[in-house]
């Protein structure tokens, strides 16, 4: 009989990762109901982990095909903020290599916020280049959100120290010489464009996070700048703060 306790099998069990393993030969007869729950258990996050390594693996397919078409540099894009009542448009270019393999990389919104925090560490530690470009309020104002949208957006592709040989675009198409693929949910459909999700809002929630220090009363920190009954008082109570976007209703009607 096997003379492990039933944590020590279960701490074993977090260290493999291979269903063929001989170990799981030796503890599947323990007919111990903790033992046989851990075996399930174990089963059950290869057969997540499994799934996650295929979806993975169907994300990359655009950065294949343009890779294996004699692409060397392909930017993932995307933009966070083109909603809130406060704060900046921020946008990201990503350029990853064949060999990343960050598989919990998706759609940020997708992701909690510490996952998030760590992924956005790992990608920018791990990625061949990342650039994100800004636009704030006033400019928004001026412009108008699609237009500092697509403008930031083509700065970041501009700062990129490596030209970029096509670009993966989410949803907004963007006029420069680049060829370039546009997918609606990109973020969900291009690791690439999910990394540079991700650090687009890790970005822009630093962001807000600092200007809720700034302009307390508004819930910066917790909507990041967007319409919540939080922030619709602050507005109510204390008016519009420079970083309020003056062309997005309700703001005008709390302009000093």
């Amino acid at each position: 009989m096997n003379k492990e306790t039933i944590s020590q099998i279960k701490a074993r069990l977090q260290t493999i990762t291979d269903a063929t393993d001989p170990y799981l030969q030796t503890i599947r007869d323990d007919s111990r109901k903790g033992v046989q729950t851990a075996i399930q258990q174990f089963e059950h996050r290869l057969a997540r982990q499994k799934e996650a390594e295929e979806a993975f693996k169907k994300r990359f397919k655009y950065e294949k095909y343009y890779w294996e078409n004699g692409c060397q540099y392909i930017a993932g894009m995307d933009e966070v903020g083109r909603g809130p009542l406060a704060g900046p448009v921020v946008t990201c270019a990503v350029i990853l290599n064949a060999d990343f393999d960050l598989i919990g990389v998706t759609d940020s919104k997708q992701l909690t916020r510490h996952e998030r925090e760590n992924l956005y560490l790992r990608i920018v530690d791990e990625a061949v280049e990342v650039s994100i470009a800004v636009n704030d309020a006033p400019v928004i104002d001026q412009m108008n959100i699609y237009a500092a949208t697509q403008d930031a957006m083509i700065r970041a592709v501009n700062c990129l120290h490596h030209r970029p040989d096509h670009l993966i675009v989410d949803a907004v198409p963007l006029t420069i010489d680049i060829p370039q693929t546009t997918l609606i949910k990109g973020d969900q459909k291009s690791i690439s464009v999910a990394a540079a999700s991700i650090v687009a809002k890790e970005y822009r929630d630093h962001l807000m996070r600092d200007y809720d220090y700034v302009y307390p009363g508004y819930g910066f920190a917790q909507n990041m700048g967007y319409g919540t009954k939080e922030h619709l008082a602050g507005l109510e109570k204390m008016g519009a703060t420079p970083i309020h976007r003056r062309s997005f209703n309700p703001v005008p009607k709390y302009l000093n």
